[in-house]
């Protein structure tokens, strides 16, 4: 009879594997969507097992973090980013972070393209492996440059024991993070909401604005290092 449960329940929510799976940029990976779709279900059968209903935690919300969880978990363990495109990442913010300090204020896209002799292709690029390092871990791209930085277990463990200095960091972060989303413009702040609030894939991105996937995948990549900088701000 338990098994003829399992079974249901894994019929059940096999959509919310796929729309888990459907939202992590794999492109830059050796997997594709159905290994993703398949860890996945490996991650709810898990969630299925351990999930503790007296806790008052609705399944969908935390098979959602155990299949994330697998997913990324398996990504990590297998996929990085190349060498050159890390490389690419890292010369941007530098250079831009020179061409600030010079301009006493913030660089335009043209501004950097010309400092750092880039094509707006070749720019595009390192806006989409931004995005790809935000869909593996948001927190730790937005918060990078530190020792302490947030991650998501920060956000959903359960920790018996608090450290008042350690919470007290996670809430300055937390309300730095929601400072620097109010700094971005109406359409920034639709394609955030969009993505992480109505948790909608690039490609339904893509069709309500009416632009390409890829374009989706870039200026997520863009707002990624807004973000960035206002954060920094926030932060002093």
């Amino acid at each position: 009879m338990y098994e003829v449960d399992i079974e249901a329940k894994i019929l059940e929510y096999l959509p919310l594997v796929e729309r888990v799976a459907s939202r992590i940029s794999v492109k830059n990976t050796e997997y594709d969507y159905d290994d993703l779709y398949n860890i996945g279900v490996i991650g709810l059968i898990d969630s299925l097992k351990k999930y503790d209903a007296s806790k008052n935690v609705p399944f969908a919300g935390y098979a959602t973090i155990r299949i994330k969880g697998a997913i990324i978990d398996e990504i990590r363990k297998h996929a990085k980013i190349s060498r050159y495109k890390m490389t690419a990442v890292n010369n941007y913010y530098k250079a831009k972070q020179e061409l600030e300090q010079d301009l006493k204020r913030e660089a335009t896209d043209a501004e950097i393209m010309k400092k750092m002799n880039l094509t707006s292709a070749q720019l595009g690029d390192i806006f989409d492996s931004i995005h790809y390092l935000s869909s593996i871990s948001l927190e730790g791209t937005i918060f990078s440059g530190d020792n302490d930085s947030l991650v998501l277990e920060d956000l959903i463990q359960d920790k018996n024991a608090e450290n008042g200095e350690e919470n007290l960091l996670l809430s300055e972060k937390k309300e730095a993070l929601k400072n620097a989303i109010l700094k971005l413009n109406d359409r920034e702040q639709l394609i955030l909401s969009l993505y992480y609030k109505d948790e909608a894939t690039l490609k339904e991105i893509a069709a309500i604005l009416d632009i390409s996937i890829a374009r989706v995948s870039q200026l997520h990549g863009k707002i990624i290092v807004k973000l960035r900088d206002y954060i920094k701000e926030e932060l002093g």
